[in-house]
């Protein structure tokens, strides 16, 4: 067995690292504020053979409630700087996306507005191909650092695999920068785009409560008739919907909130539910879009 890097903790609750505040610990906890701390703890990872996941926002990651047999990382300091460098902004893993395109208004930087509507970190924005209102993260992506147990590597748009909602970042493979390619323009504009943008959000989805992003991934499939998976959850009765303590909003069918005691089995069990509905209701297999940490049954 290899030493274990200084400041890693055991039995770790990650409840209260998302923003649903459900599921167990994770046998490892580390933060990692450098690359060299990074790379120092994805070696160690992967030394004792150990599964690695990264806790960003916690905005769209349900943890089971057995909890993660592995080393969960959370990046911050120098791994969550963002600064302007001429018409780039450069962004930590770490950073937030919603604070990156508040930044890059306040530089004058156009390009990466849709980000403001996005509840998460930069690197899990890359590593789930968040896209919102129109905006495509690969559009203004230049370049991405990723750091493994092997070292960091840099990579473009076009060697990430991007495919709706994922790409080819494997289990040890961790965004730890970033650089986006934005257009000047002015900053008032920009600003004034984003407010126009939270206030859509704040209209159409729930706040300020246990919940995460969107639950299911807007399908493809043609019997959907261009509906989104919000309107089919809604369409097949699931507004409202309860089980145990989680439940699909009101305000928007495709986002689940813990309404006090819920537990992942419960999150689990609705959107099985809302997935049956709508099997039965179109004939449409909705898929998961919020990630699990941990091994889960079912759902």
């Amino acid at each position: 067995m290899t030493d274990q890097p200084r400041g890693v903790d055991a039995d770790y609750s990650l409840a209260r690292l998302t923003t649903v505040r459900t599921g167990g610990a994770a046998d490892f906890f580390a933060r990692a504020d450098s690359a060299e701390r990074l790379a120092e703890l994805l070696r160690w990872a992967d030394a004792e053979q150990l599964e690695v996941g990264v806790v960003g926002s916690g905005s769209n990651l349900l943890v089971a409630d057995g909890g993660f047999r592995g080393l969960v990382l959370k990046l911050e300091d120098k791994l969550a700087t963002i600064e302007r460098d001429g018409d780039r902004l450069m962004c930590g893993g770490g950073a937030r996306l919603p604070k990156a395109a508040a930044r890059a208004a306040a530089f004058g930087l156009s390009g990466l507005e849709f980000g403001v509507n996005i509840p998460g970190t930069v690197g899990g924005a890359v590593k789930m191909n968040a896209n919102a209102y129109g905006g495509e993260l690969s559009r203004v992506l230049e370049w991405v650092e990723v750091a493994g147990p092997d070292g960091a590597s840099r990579r473009r748009p076009d060697q990430l695999g991007f495919a709706y909602r994922r790409s080819n970042l494997g289990s040890r493979e961790v965004v730890s920068r970033v650089s986006f390619a934005l257009a000047p323009a002015d900053p008032a504009g920009v600003k004034a785009t984003l407010a126009q943008m939270r206030t859509r959000r704040r209209a159409a989805q729930p706040s300020g409560i246990k919940t995460f992003g969107s639950t299911f991934k807007n399908p493809d499939d043609a019997r959907a008739k261009g509906r989104t998976a919000g309107q089919l959850l809604e369409a097949a009765g699931c507004r409202g919907l309860t089980v145990g303590g989680a439940r699909f909003s009101e305000k928007h069918a495709n986002f689940v909130e813990n309404t006090g005691s819920a537990s992942t089995a419960d999150v689990l069990r609705l959107m099985e539910e809302g997935r049956r509905r709508v099997r039965e209701r179109f004939g449409v297999e909705l898929e998961a879009e919020v990630q699990v940490l941990g091994e889960v049954g079912g759902g």
